[in-house]
């Protein structure tokens, strides 16, 4: 019964904060392990998913979040009248994805792997928030570092950055492991 009351606890918490609330936060207003609380969630996750509703609840890292359901955000936008996002450009996609694969960045690595300036660009991902600073480096001149956000984790709906598709191989890595593996026969 005690459990019963934690998970829907734990259910109104989630849906009061509105933003994502981590696991220990839950715990510690449950007084209960963090690994209980853990499992509370994950227990309410399966129960969402099978009900097969309007609304899901999705674990972002070590966070949880009640979230509409993909499917009706064109019903959404109309009663709420939202702006459709802009899909992201071919500039801002190629920033992420340095930033998502190489985090914590800076600027100049961005740039040094793409070749050209992305302070426009860095700046167009904080304010959608799917970046942000996350720190300065004990350099000259401190620069600041940059990692994704877990708005990023949401909208690309994948719970942690393990998530993310491997990286294609390089031809030349593809041929020396190839190469390495023939030796090994």
């Amino acid at each position: 019964m005690q459990e019963r009351n934690n998970k829907a606890a734990a259910e109104a918490i989630i849906f009061a904060c509105g933003s994502p609330v981590e696991t220990d936060r839950i715990a510690q207003a449950l007084e209960i392990s963090e690994s209980d609380a853990y499992e509370l969630c994950t227990e309410l996750m399966n129960e969402y998913q099978q009900r097969a509703g309007g609304i899901r609840l999705v674990r972002l890292d070590k966070s949880w979040q009640l979230c509409t359901v993909e499917e009706y955000a064109d019903c959404i936008r109309t009663v709420m009248d939202l702006r459709r996002n802009t899909p992201l450009s071919q500039a801002a996609s190629e920033v992420l994805a340095v930033v998502a694969y190489n985090q914590p960045v800076t600027k100049a690595f961005i740039e040094q792997v793409r070749g050209v300036d992305c302070s426009g660009v860095v700046a167009s991902l904080i304010n959608r928030e799917l970046i942000e600073e996350k720190g300065r480096l004990e350099l000259p001149g401190r620069p600041l570092v940059y990692g994704t956000t877990e708005h990023f984790l949401r909208c690309f709906n994948i719970s942690s950055l393990d998530e993310l598709p491997a990286l294609p191989q390089d031809s030349s890595e593809q041929e020396q492991e190839d190469a390495d593996g023939g030796d090994r026969s």
